[in-house]
């Protein structure tokens, strides 16, 4: 009896890759007041008065996604001779917030002269909806690079592909934000003039890889 012939599938893996930039709209803002005083009930107090401050300018500004990021009090030591003594204390309170980028600028200076001392972060994001249009853009390109490779690959073997085995989309990650650098301070509004802050663009990748029998 002759034995069934085994059938040998003829696969080609390949990997495509996209991209698609988005521009930024929003700037994320990390910002807040931090202090040193001779007691923790004065650091305390200080501090809560002067961010209530900041988060009244932020909330008459109608920033988006406000919301307190972190709270801290700790002491200050000096140490001698292996001793420990306080000195003080040290304490902070710092929100975070989104806001068009266009109006981030003014708006620094302003929570400035309310009463903030640190701007921890600046960084720009654009918009959810256009992100996941470039998400889209980003897996179709991928898709389309990965056929190209297969089509030029089996071409020059005299081959043809048949049919995709496969599919598997490997990532279509969501943009990195885009930071500002650090800088020492931030300019405090004089007259017409506003610290300048401008955004620019993200960009969304994608990988798709396809198995295709040929």
């Amino acid at each position: 009896m002759a034995l069934a012939q085994e059938t040998v599938l003829r696969t080609l893996t390949v990997t495509g890759q996209g991209q698609a930039s988005v521009q930024t709209t929003k700037a994320l803002v990390v910002l807040g007041v931090e202090l040193q005083g001779n007691t923790a009930a004065t650091v305390q107090r200080d501090i809560a008065q002067r961010s209530a401050t900041v988060v009244e300018l932020l909330r008459s500004r109608q920033v988006e996604k406000l919301e307190t990021t972190g709270v801290q009090l700790s002491p200050q030591y000096r140490y001698d001779n292996g001793r420990a003594d306080i000195i003080g204390y040290s304490g902070s309170n710092t929100v975070s917030f989104e806001i068009p980028t266009e109006a981030v600028g003014a708006l620094l200076d302003e929570a400035v002269n309310a009463g903030a001392n640190q701007i921890l972060s600046v960084s720009f994001i654009a918009d959810d909806g256009a992100i996941a249009a470039a998400r889209q853009q980003a897996l179709r390109e991928a898709t389309a690079d990965a056929q190209i490779q297969a089509n030029t690959v089996l071409s020059a073997l005299d081959l043809g592909p048949q049919e995709i085995v496969s599919i598997q989309i490997n990532g279509a990650s969501a943009p990195i934000p885009i930071h500002l650098p650090q800088r020492a301070e931030f300019a405090v509004a004089q007259a017409d003039v506003s610290t300048p802050v401008m955004g620019g663009e993200q960009t969304v990748q994608a990988s798709v890889t396809l198995q295709i029998r040929y």
